[in-house]
């Protein structure tokens, strides 16, 4: 059986065209890939670059939770879905989703869906660095939800 759902934690950069070939089938007419990337602002501030730390093995747990609960919502999707560790500057990659289906309403759907389940429940934290000013941790993730505690 083709595997038909690939998640990763990678301190390497993501690498947009690993997800394309991953999600692709003959008999899908459809690639949605949504790209997340470092911007320059955020409310107000200039920043430099986002270090992200990730509890890697949780993480790709409720990764794969996510992608399976997404094939039962549209069924025969492939899904890839990477997330960095570690720090990015402007533009850089930080989280790559790529779905892959018979036809184009399901693949975007399943991928706004997995985009807004990762940054609801996965334990993925950021570290804006500003132009002027100290280096700020944006609230997170709780740990004590993704272990339902």
């Amino acid at each position: 059986m083709t595997e038909t759902i690939y998640v990763s934690v990678s301190a390497n950069p993501l690498d947009l065209q690993a997800a394309y070939d991953f999600v692709t089938d003959p008999e899908h007419g459809a690639v949605d890939v949504f790209v997340g990337a470092v911007r320059d602002h955020h409310e107000g501030q200039s920043v430099s670059g986002i270090t992200y730390d990730v509890h890697e093995e949780l993480a790709e747990k409720i990764f794969l939770k996510i992608c399976r609960e997404a094939q039962k919502k549209w069924d025969g999707i492939h899904i890839y879905m990477s997330h960095y560790k570690g720090q990015l500057d402007i533009g850089g990659i930080s989280v790559i989703i790529a779905v892959s289906s018979a036809h184009r309403a399901e693949s975007f759907e399943a991928c706004r869906y997995i985009i807004e389940e990762l940054k609801k429940r996965a334990p993925v934290w950021k570290q804006e660095h500003y132009e002027h000013g100290p280096s700020e941790w944006l609230p997170g993730h709780s740990l004590r939800e993704a272990v339902g505690g």
